[in-house]
C-alpha cells in the first residue's frame, strides 16, 4: 500500500516537473522563433540589401581560401573609411574573376578596361551590423598584361576581418558607395588555364587535382564542362556541353572538344571551360558524387609568331631574375638558340623592360605571364604547347645554366651555332625525341659579391660529379599526356632519349652563387613537386643545399663550399669570344654600365 502510494506521488511530481519543463523550452523556442523572423526582416530592409556585382564564374558558388574569406593578416597601413547606404555609387571597375593566393589576391580585368600605366586602389571591405560598410583602399600591387582577353591585377591580402572580395577603383576616385560580395576563388582547387592543342582536343590545367606525380592517371574519373552562348536576342544565355577525359597526369587533363567545335576550332577561342570530377566509391552501395571545380580558365589557341619554323628555341620559368637575362639569352643566341619563351612567374624586378629591351635588340624574346604559384610542370608543359608549330627542338634550361663544348674549344673552334647545329644532326631521327645534358654545379668559388663580368666569368669552381640532366625535346614528339619532372619529358611510344657524352657538351650549372643571390632559393620554389626550403621537410633531397636548414642564414664558409674542382673552362671561352677587342668589356656588362 505504501509502495503504490509512493509510485502515485512519484508519477504526479515528474508530471509536473515534465509540464514545467515543456512550458520552458516552448516559451524559449517561441523567443527563437521571433528573434529569427526579426532578423529576416532586417535583412531584406533597403538598409541592410547586399547589391551583389554579378561575375562570370563557372561555379556559382562562393568558393574560399580554407574556411573563410577573411585574411588573418593585420595591416596598419590601411586608412579606415566608413561608408553609408545613402553615398553616392562609386566607379566600381568591372572585375571578372577573383583568386585568393598565400600572399595576395590576383584579380581578371576584361581588355579595354585599364591600362598597364594607370594607378589603381583594391577596394575592400567589412560588414557593420547598423547596415553600414568599412571600407579601405591601398594601392594595387601590379597590372600585368595576361593573355588575349584580359589583364590581371594584384593586390595585397585584406586587413583582418575584411573580405578577400576585391573591388577596383581608379586612383583618386573618392566616390564610395555601397557595394556587394562577388565570388573568391581558392587557389587550393582551380582551374587556372586551357589551350586548344590540335582540332579535337582540349588541354585543361587545374590545382587541387591531387594527382600521383610522374606517372599518368586514370582519366576515366574526369570530364570537361564546356559553357557556350546561345545566339539568340538574350545575351546571358549560356548552355553546358560535357564531354570525357582521355589523358590525365599531374596537374593537367586532356579532353576531347565538344562535335560543334570540331569542325570549326576556332570558335573554341575564349570559352569557359572546367572539370567534372567523379569522386571514387570505397564501397558498391555508396553513392556515385561528382564536384565540379571552380574555373577562371578560357581556352586559347596559340598563335605562331613568325610564317618559318626555328630549328631551336628555348623556354624557361623565372622569379626575379631579369638581371641575369641578358648574359644568358646572348650567350646561348651565339650557340644557336632562335626563338625565346619567358615565363614570368609573379617577377616585381622591372623583368618586363629586360625583356622589352632584349626584344628591341632583335633576341626574338616573349615573356608570357604566369601568376599560378608552384606550378613549374605544368607551365613547361603550356609552353611545349605554344612551341610546337614554331620549333623543332626546344630546351628547358633555367638561366643560371650554360652549355658548354669543352671539345670544340680545346680545338680551337670558335663554337658559334654550335647547339643548333647538335640538334639539328637529330632532326631526321626516327627515334630520337629528347637530348639530355648532364650538369656541372658550380659553387661561390671564394667571392662575396656578386661577379661584375657575369656568372660564366665569375664562378670558376664546382663539385667534380655532375648532378642530374636537363633536356631539349622534339615538342611535336611528347606524350598526349605532357608528363614532365622539370628535367625531361615522357615522348611518344617508339621514341627514346640521348645521353650526350660529357666531353662533348656539358652544362655549367651556377647552382650555388654568392649568399646574396643564392638565399632567395629559401622564398620561391617554382617546382610543384619540390618542397620549400622553410618547410622541415626532406632535407635530405638534392634539390636542397647540402649542410643548409630550413632559414636563409649564411655559413661561416659559405664562400668556399662546393669548391672541389677548378674549371675555367667556359670561362676562358667566353672572354676568348665575346670580350670587346678594345675595352676587354662584355656584351652584358656594357648593358649594365651604360
Amino acid at each position: 500500500m505504501d509502495s503504490e502510494q509512493r509510485r502515485k506521488k512519484k508519477r504526479t511530481t515528474f508530471t509536473y516537473k515534465s509540464s514545467k519543463l515543456n512550458n520552458y523550452l516552448s516559451a524559449k523556442y517561441i523567443f527563437l522563433c521571433l528573434s529569427f523572423l526579426l532578423l529576416l526582416f532586417f535583412i531584406y530592409t533597403e538598409s541592410f540589401k547586399f547589391n551583389y556585382i554579378p561575375t562570370v564564374s563557372i561555379r556559382p558558388v562562393l568558393n574560399v581560401s580554407n574556411l573563410s574569406l577573411f585574411s588573418l593578416q593585420k595591416n596598419p597601413s590601411f586608412k579606415l573609411r566608413q561608408s553609408s547606404p545613402s553615398s553616392s555609387t562609386a566607379m566600381v571597375l568591372r572585375v571578372e574573376d577573383r583568386v585568393l593566393f598565400p600572399d595576395q589576391v590576383l584579380l581578371f580585368v576584361p581588355l579595354n578596361t585599364i591600362n598597364q600605366d594607370e594607378n589603381l586602389d583594391c577596394v575592400y571591405y567589412k560588414l557593420l551590423l547598423a547596415g553600414n560598410q568599412e571600407v579601405v583602399k591601398q594601392s594595387a600591387l601590379s597590372i600585368d598584361e595576361y593573355d588575349e582577353f584580359g589583364l590581371i591585377v594584384r593586390c595585397p591580402l585584406p586587413p583582418v576581418n575584411y573580405s578577400a572580395s576585391v573591388d577596383l577603383m581608379r586612383h583618386g576616385d573618392s566616390k564610395e558607395g555601397h557595394f556587394g560580395i562577388s565570388a573568391v576563388h581558392s587557389w587550393e582547387k582551380l582551374v587556372y588555364a586551357a589551350t586548344l592543342d590540335g582540332n579535337d582536343t582540349v588541354v585543361v590545367f587545374a590545382k587541387g587535382l591531387n594527382l600521383r606525380p610522374h606517372r599518368e592517371s586514370d582519366a576515366s574519373y574526369y570530364k570537361c564542362r564546356f559553357r557556350l552562348r546561345n545566339l539568340g536576342e538574350k545575351k546571358d544565355e549560356s548552355f553546358w556541353l560535357t564531354t570525357k577525359a582521355i589523358t590525365a597526369a599531374q596537374e593537367i587533363v586532356r579532353c576531347l572538344l565538344p562535335r560543334s567545335i570540331r569542325q570549326n576550332p576556332e570558335k573554341a577561342r575564349g570559352i569557359r571551360v572546367t572539370l567534372v570530377h567523379t569522386i571514387p566509391r570505397y564501397y558498391r552501395r555508396a553513392p556515385i558524387k561528382h564536384e565540379i571545380l571552380p574555373s577562371v580558365a578560357r581556352i586559347s589557341v596559340p598563335i605562331s609568331k613568325s610564317e618559318k619554323k626555328y630549328e631551336l628555341c628555348a623556354c624557361t620559368m623565372l622569379w626575379n631574375q631579369a638581371s641575369s637575362l641578358k648574359e644568358w639569352i646572348t650567350y646561348h643566341t651565339w650557340l644557336g638558340v632562335e626563338r625565346w619563351f619567358i615565363y614570368d612567374n609573379n617577377s616585381d624586378d622591372g623583368i618586363r623592360d629586360s625583356v622589352d629591351e632584349l626584344d628591341f635588340q632583335d633576341f626574338n624574346v616573349t615573356r608570357h605571364t604566369w601568376p599560378w604559384i608552384k606550378t613549374q610542370e605544368a607551365g613547361f608543359s603550356h609552353c611545349a604547347l605554344r612551341a610546337r608549330d614554331e620549333c623543332t627542338w626546344v630546351g628547358f634550361f633555367d638561366v643560371d645554366e650554360f652549355f658548354y663544348f669543352p671539345r670544340d674549344h680545346r680545338q680551337g673552334f670558335s663554337g658559334q651555332n654550335s647547339l643548333k647545329s647538335l640538334v639539328a644532326n637529330y632532326s631526321s631521327s626516327r627515334t630520337i625525341a629528347e637530348i639530355r645534358t648532364s650538369c656541372h654545379s658550380f659553387g661561390p668559388s671564394g667571392l662575396s659579391s656578386h661577379p661584375t663580368q657575369g656568372v660564366t666569368v665569375g664562378y670558376t669552381c664546382r663539385v667534380a660529379s655532375p648532378e642530374r640532366h636537363k633536356s631539349i625535346i622534339r615538342p611535336d614528339l611528347l606524350d598526349p599526356t605532357l608528363l614532365n619532372v622539370v628535367h625531361h619529358f615522357l615522348v611518344k611510344p617508339g621514341y627514346t632519349y640521348w645521353n650526350m657524352l660529357e666531353s662533348n657538351v656539358i652544362i655549367n650549372h651556377y647552382k650555388y652563387q654568392v649568399w646574396e643571390t643564392f638565399r632567395t632559393k629559401f622564398f620561391r620554389r617554382v617546382a610543384t613537386y619540390v618542397v620549400d626550403w622553410q618547410e622541415d621537410q626532406n632535407k635530405g633531397s638534392k634539390d636542397r643545399a647540402p649542410g643548409l636548414g630550413t632559414e636563409a642564414i649564411e655559413p661561416g664558409d659559405w664562400k668556399r663550399q662546393f669548391c672541389e674542382v677548378w674549371d675555367t673552362g667556359l670561362r676562358d671561352y667566353v672572354l676568348a669570344n665575346f670580350a670587346d677587342p678594345a675595352t676587354g668589356l662584355l656584351p652584358w656588362e656594357i648593358n649594365l654600365n651604360t
